[in-house]
């Protein structure tokens, strides 16, 4: 009996380990380093509202980039997202609409309207991308940066991130979510 206690408290040990070195590792990615040298910055799809209106983890992400957009007029965007089953429309075209509303030119803009993932995110915009280009900029929420940094390097792209900040809202679910994405990510590639 003492042997499965001892066991029990080693697993747990454990478990409490990997957790707090998986959130210091997200912590690592999250900060900002675009600086508007890259001409493509990517901003990775999230939930759509069944209203057709972005979640708040998007709308900060659209925030976010569109004011970098602003600053760096030279620089394109790909906005990366398929339709979830629960989604009146893809991401992309979500993203789009409100980049355009913001005085973000149409010309300036890819859609990407195929992933479901963001491994899928950076291989599917990576086609989108012209051949010499291998340096991008990724906008998402700070939790997500580290994670979509590595599979950016994956898919062979180097990556700079633009950092969202995370809704409060959501933010305790979000990286704890993360955490268990970065584990799989880190096993198994993507």
């Amino acid at each position: 009996m003492k042997k499965w206690i001892a066991l029990t408290a080693v697993i747990a040990a454990l478990c409490g380990a990997g957790y707090y070195l998986l959130g210091a590792e997200i912590n690592k990615g999250a900060s900002s380093t675009a600086d508007g040298t890259n001409d493509y910055l990517i901003i990775l799809g999230a939930k759509v509202r069944h209203t057709g209106e972005p979640s708040l983890s998007l709308q900060a992400r659209l925030e976010t980039a569109t004011a970098y957009l602003h600053d760096y007029p030279h620089v394109k965007v790909i906005v990366s997202g398929g339709q979830g089953r629960d989604e009146p429309a893809t991401e992309a075209s979500v993203m789009a609409d409100y980049l355009i509303e913001k005085g973000i030119a149409a010309e300036r803009i890819l859609l990407e309207e195929a992933s479901t993932s963001t491994y899928e995110n950076l291989l599917f915009s990576k086609e989108l991308l012209p051949a010499d280009i291998a340096t991008i900029t990724i906008a998402s929420n700070d939790y997500h940066l580290q994670r979509a940094k590595f599979l950016a390097e994956v898919v062979g792209l180097e990556a700079d991130v633009l950092a969202a900040n995370t809704p409060t809202s959501v933010e305790a679910k979000s990286r704890m979510r993360e955490r268990l994405a970065l584990l799989k990510t880190y096993v198994f590639g993507k």
